[in-house]
């Protein structure tokens, strides 16, 4: 059984398969250098401790092997004399293009996909004539219409099988750096409390970043330490009903749905989904680099926006909405393209999903799957008198504004005594770069 994004052992189809399949189960993980190196370290550390607790769950004898999978998988099955290598399937543009090696490498080996990261495999809601669903309303209809099935039943034991094995990543030291739990249990546990305390308010809270509002298991979806499946199962069987939950399901559907469009068009996790869009003008020059490295450390003057940046540098976790904001102010503000954002927070995000958080910044950017979206231009100090109303949010992790008044946190120029000391000025004026923003866009467009 070889471990990627399914790192536990309840609702595992795949885990299932490679046991009725032989006499024994080697469980195997390969750290891949092609994503460990680009990994920061909040995302190292939640893997780790993710294989550390998967290495206790199957009884110490997790394999892990350092290297390309092509080379480590093929060897790991000859030493052991494996009649199959099983794991669920990998839908991403690397992922297929590592497996289509290993699977050569195999030889008559096979390599048996059973399953995915998803409640519905990328490439299976499609219209009629077998088309791709491009907007994301039809796609959730069909999504909710096909259904998945129940989660797969933890296997109340494994003959686990014994190899020789390199030690686990040692966790980075983050310091005193607040971290997402990572683990199957914890996973769990996160969960039942989400459920059961908050659910149901999901809708009506779910922007505000000031408050414990969201489900925070992004990380655990992605890494794979619960299923999508056995979360919708449990709402389902909850008896809770209502926008909040009806909410949350849309949520885990736009996974899925961004998931569905990376399959049908892997370029669009570097190139532009509308490609008519691609020839925006950009900043560029010396100019440009001091802007992104003050949106990189929180120093743009705009308090929201700095917030959810400096957040991102000590959690390795952004609010939702922020993303949006911060990304708004990047490609829309700064005039920097959406590609240089997605890579800055697939480096940073414990959760970095390539689907979601590319697609995400597309939609940010106007060039996604999104019906109107060019014009839509973030104000960072409306949406923070939105969604942070008392400053509660930016005054955690903008400690040189937590004197301020509510009524000037989110726009500090506009204290009695100015700009607190220490703080930065705003970097740019927001409303004549909406409108160079909008300029720009309409002239790729060929207004």
């Amino acid at each position: 059984m070889w471990f990627r994004r399914d790192l536990r052992l309840a609702d595992n189809p795949a885990l299932l398969a490679a046991r009725d399949a032989g006499d024994g189960v080697l469980p195997l993980f390969v750290l891949d250098p092609a994503i460990w190196e680009k990994s920061g370290d909040p995302r190292r550390h939640f893997l780790a401790g993710c294989l550390a607790q998967l290495h206790e769950a199957t009884d110490g004898r997790l394999v892990v092997r350092h290297g390309r999978p092509q080379d480590v998988v093929p060897a790991v099955a000859r030493e052991v004399g494996a009649t199959s290598v099983h794991v669920a399937g990998d839908t991403g543009p690397y992922g297929r293009r590592r497996d289509a090696a290993v699977e050569k490498a195999l030889g008559d080996v096979g390599l048996v996909r059973t399953g995915s990261a998803y409640a519905v495999a990328p490439g299976t809601i499609t219209k009629d004539d077998g088309d791709p669903l491009k907007v994301f309303t039809p796609f959730k209809r069909r999504w909710l219409e096909h259904g998945w099935p129940d989660p797969a039943p933890r296997p109340r034991s494994v003959d686990w099988v014994e190899a020789d094995s390199q030690d686990l990543p040692e966790a980075p030291d983050l310091g005193d750096t607040e971290v997402l739990e990572p683990g199957e249990a914890a996973a769990a546990e996160r969960w039942r409390e989400f459920r059961d305390e908050r659910l149901e308010d999901y809708d009506g809270q779910r922007d505000r970043p000031d408050l414990d509002a969201t489900s925070r298991m992004s990380a655990h979806l992605h890494f794979g330490t619960v299923h999508p499946r056995t979360l919708l199962h449990d709402i389902a069987g909850s008896g809770l009903r209502g926008a909040g939950v009806d909410t949350y399901v849309s949520e885990l559907c736009w996974r899925e749905f961004y998931a569905d469009v990376l399959w049908h068009r892997p370029e669009t996790a570097r190139e532009y989904y509308n490609p008519e869009l691609a020839g925006i003008s950009y900043s560029a020059g010396e100019g440009a680099e001091e802007d992104f490295e003050a949106w990189a450390q929180g120093r743009t003057g705009f308090p929201i926006v700095d917030a959810g940046m400096r957040q991102l540098l000590a959690q390795g976790w952004m609010h939702n909405r922020l993303r949006m904001i911060v990304g708004s102010f990047l490609v829309k503000d700064l005039h920097q393209e959406w590609t240089r954002g997605a890579r800055y927070f697939m480096q940073h995000l414990v959760d970095g999903d390539l689907a979601s958080n590319n697609h995400g910044w597309q939609w940010v950017a106007g060039t996604g799957t999104d019906a109107s979206p060019y014009y839509r231009v973030f104000n960072p100090m409306t949406q923070g008198k939105k969604f942070d109303p008392d400053g509660v949010y930016v005054k955690r992790w903008v400690p040189e504004l937590r004197d301020l008044d509510r009524k000037h946190v989110h726009e500090p120029w506009t204290a009695p005594g100015g700009v607190p000391h220490g703080y930065p000025e705003p970097i740019v004026d927001h409303a004549h770069e909406r409108q160079v923003a909008l300029d720009r866009y309409q002239a790729a467009k060929g207004r």
